[in-house]
């Protein structure tokens, strides 16, 4: 059962869960002093928001603040938190579609629900294609979540992207969203070129990102041509962010490293030393992965895995690219008025069209 001190974490999206010992211990967590300029004074120490991050993400950080305490109990009806997290992602697909005009079809591909988002009134690159894997720790996200990280990319990439609506828990465990993913490759596959494909997700979605790349060598199909796993790594959940980053989102901190993912739904039972659900287990299956672009923020929980992430894809001879925001939290780009956010955009867009083959953005800028 997720608790409230376990659903401060979920409710960021990040990926483990408290262990049994930690939550029958029901620590008092003595709520943060929150000021004003957005510092937080906790445990006896101030922590003010950072000089290098916007104003605008100053004031979301606050609103988050309220959201937080807002949000569902876990323990609930999973419905609720799915209706939850869906009105606020519904908002900012309405406030994205204003910014970053996109034609959206809600179609089925391989059997698989997904959402193509393609740019809308330009030329677009029929030549390649993006595989968009949502956010929600494997409960929720669906529709909403993943256009929020659909439209901005499609806009300025002008590649398509196809955002999927993978199986989560409870109804399912792993690995149906692999196995979802691995549908909708196959049938891309049947028209694009594998490095003309690329992949990416944020939170549960990179998570789901760098599974699927595992799975789809188990399965011998070829790697797509670049991925992005955002928020999230290839290794579980843990390391100093957990901990820091907490205290700097005025969250309860874990009381010991021991952070299990089998206490999510989606992983219940579930081998956490099998590669297919931590590709970092593996050297030999990290080295099969393609180029892969980081994004992550100083108030991220999962800052750590993402920076693991990025060392151990480098010892197994992978190109990386890390990017970490001052000041951002985890999925700090879902909100599209942050200037942090238009950057991070800027870089997944220039990613793919950089790693990706027919480079169509690079062509026109020579011409």
């Amino acid at each position: 059962m997720l608790t409230k001190y376990l659903a401060s974490f979920v409710l960021a999206g990040v990926l483990f869960a408290v262990s049994a010992v930690a939550q029958d211990a029901k620590p008092q967590h003595v709520a943060p002093e929150v000021a004003a300029d957005g510092a937080i004074t906790t445990l006896g120490a101030r922590f003010p928001f950072s000089v290098y991050a916007s104003k605008e993400a100053l004031k979301r950080f606050q609103e988050m603040l309220v959201e937080d305490r807002n949000a569902p109990d876990f323990d609930g009806p999973v419905e609720a938190t799915r209706a939850y997290y869906d009105k606020i992602d519904s908002s900012r697909v309405e406030r994205m579609k204003k910014l970053y005009p996109v034609r959206i079809e809600a179609l089925r591909i391989g059997g698989v629900p997904v959402d193509i988002v393609t740019a809308a009134n330009v030329k677009t690159d029929t030549q390649r294609v993006l595989i968009n894997l949502h956010w929600g720790g494997f409960l929720f996200g669906a529709g909403n979540g993943g256009l929020v990280e659909s439209i901005p990319v499609a806009s300025l990439s002008k590649i398509t992207v196809i955002s999927v609506d993978y199986r989560m828990g409870p109804e399912h465990t792993f690995p149906a969203a692999s196995e979802d993913v691995e549908k909708v490759y196959r049938e891309l596959l049947k028209r694009y070129k594998p490095q003309d494909i690329g992949l990416y997700g944020c939170s549960a979605g990179g998570a789901l990102t760098a599974e699927s790349v595992a799975w789809f060598a188990s399965k011998k199909l070829p790697a797509p041509g670049a991925i992005g796993i955002f928020c999230a790594g290839v290794v579980g959940f843990g390391g100093d962010s957990a901990y820091v980053a907490s205290l700097l989102n005025a969250r309860p901190v874990p009381l010991e490293s021991s952070m299990d993912l089998n206490a999510l739904p989606y992983f219940h039972g579930i081998d956490m030393d099998n590669p297919l659900v931590l590709p970092g287990r593996s050297p030999a299956v990290l080295a099969k992965f393609p180029p892969t672009l980081l994004i992550s923020g100083t108030r991220d929980e999962e800052l750590s895995a993402v920076l693991r992430t990025e060392d151990l894809l480098t010892q197994a001879g992978v190109p990386t690219e890390l990017h970490v925001w001052d000041g951002m939290w985890h999925r700090f780009f879902a909100d599209p008025e942050l200037p942090e956010s238009k950057a991070a955009y800027a870089v997944m867009a220039r990613f793919f069209d950089r790693h990706l083959g027919h480079a169509l953005i690079a062509a026109s800028k020579k011409s």
